[in-house]
This record gives structure tokens, C-alpha cells and sequence, in this order.
């Protein structure tokens, strides 16, 4: 029971192990396609702050509650703001 349950232990973390590096790829890729070119228009300007300030809310600068809320408020303008916006460039 103990070597089942071992055996299991280990296919997770291999699983987990391979999502993180198949997740890390993604993430360089769509990183690589954000700088590869200037944003066209606002909604693709705040896609990509979107996304730094959501890489930016999971580290421990980010943390404190204050930040928090603004990440928040800032994330919530965003969204506003893109729906009042057209999407031409």
C-alpha cells in the first residue's frame, strides 16, 4: 500500500512538474509575441498591461493589501475603459 501510494506521489509531481514547463514555454511565447511588435490600438495596450499586472500581483511586492486594491482598481479601469474604446488602430 505504502509503494501505491509512493508510485502515485511520484506520477503527480512528474505531471505537475511537466505542466509548469509546458506552462513556462507558453508564457515565454505570448511574452515574446507581446514585445514583438507595438500595441496597435488601446485594447491591445491594456492586454498587455493586464498582463504584467497580473504577473506583478502574484509576487511578494504585490502582496501587501494596499497593492492589492490598486492592481484591482487599475485591472477594473482597464476593462472599463476598453469597453468605451473602439477597437481600430
Amino acid at each position: 500500500m505504502a509503494a501505491q501510494k509512493a508510485t502515485g506521489i511520484r506520477r503527480l509531481v512528474a505531471e505537475v512538474a511537466a505542466k509548469e514547463a509546458a506552462l513556462r514555454q507558453r508564457q515565454d511565447e505570448l511574452e515574446m509575441q507581446l514585445v514583438a511588435a507595438p500595441a496597435l490600438n488601446w485594447h491591445a495596450a491594456a492586454e498587455k498591461v493586464r498582463y504584467l499586472l497580473t504577473l506583478f500581483a502574484t509576487t511578494p511586492a504585490a502582496q501587501d493589501p494596499r497593492r492589492q486594491k490598486l492592481i484591482a482598481a487599475a485591472l477594473d479601469d482597464l476593462t472599463r475603459l476598453s469597453a468605451d474604446t473602439p477597437d481600430e488602430p
